[in-house]
């Protein structure tokens, strides 16, 4: 898994190709000519592209029987092959099984199965997330902030939080999601409205961005509007699906 001088001689190398370069455009690059060697090898793409792009690649793979696996790097280059790190996998059913021990310096593997686009979809899903609980994090670091909380002694409370109650309601709201029902149990989408106002009057009152609190709001009183006041949050997934 050493790099290797040319790309034919990493072909040549071993069974196994991890290829991680700054997009399809490059791996194709990188690939062209060695189609003949490439044969009854395993490519390990974990370059970051589009579920589309995977897919397509997976298809000319197989055209020249190669077994291939897409990959997305869920942690930054310094964290690769530390305790936090995780691979999400999908491709090719025997290929990662083939090949887990090698993988696994690399960080823990998840295997999403054998669609190749998968991994690429569940990336732009989770950096998704990231993004915005960073920026809730963010907007609460504001508003504490402007009363002279610092950021380090209000982060152990949000992340407590976080990994608590929220992740809580999170697994609750998956098998609403998935099932199109929304009971309002744990608290209704009126309830949630109302806490929204008291973070956007504390927002507005200390002069704090409240752009992604409006959007919240926004989406929030949609649903109301529309009749589901009584449901849980996980309603709100209905407008975001369009």
């Amino acid at each position: 898994m050493g790099r290797a001088a040319s790309p034919v001689e990493a072909v040549e190398a071993g069974p196994l190709i991890v290829a991680c370069v700054l997009d399809y455009d490059a791996l194709r690059a990188v690939l062209a000519g060695t189609e003949a060697l490439l044969r009854g090898r395993t490519l390990v793409n974990l370059t970051s592209g589009s579920p589309e792009q995977a897919r397509e690649l997976a298809s000319w793979a197989a055209e020249h029987d190669l077994a291939y696996l897409d990959g997305a790097i869920m942690i930054t280059p310094p964290g690769i092959g530390g305790p936090d790190a995780t691979l999400l996998y999908s491709g090719t059913p025997a290929a990662l099984a083939r090949h887990r021990d090698t993988l696994a310096v690399l960080g823990d593997q998840v295997d999403l199965g054998p669609d190749a686009g998968i991994a690429g979809l569940y990336d732009a899903a989770l950096l998704g997330l990231m993004w915005s609980s960073l920026s809730g994090w963010l907007q609460g670091v504001a508003l504490v902030g402007a009363d002279g909380v610092r950021a380090a002694d209000f982060t152990p409370v949000a992340t407590r939080w976080l990994a608590g109650a929220v992740a809580g309601f999170i697994g609750r709201y998956a098998a609403q999601a998935d099932a199109g029902a929304y009971p309002g149990d744990d608290a209704s989408l009126t309830v949630h409205l109302a806490a929204m106002k008291h973070l956007l009057h504390a927002a507005r009152a200390r002069g704090v961005d409240t752009a992604l609190p409006e959007l919240l709001a926004r989406q929030t009183e949609q649903a109301i509007e529309a009749g589901h006041g009584a449901d849980s949050y996980a309603r709100l997934i209905e407008g975001i699906r369009k």
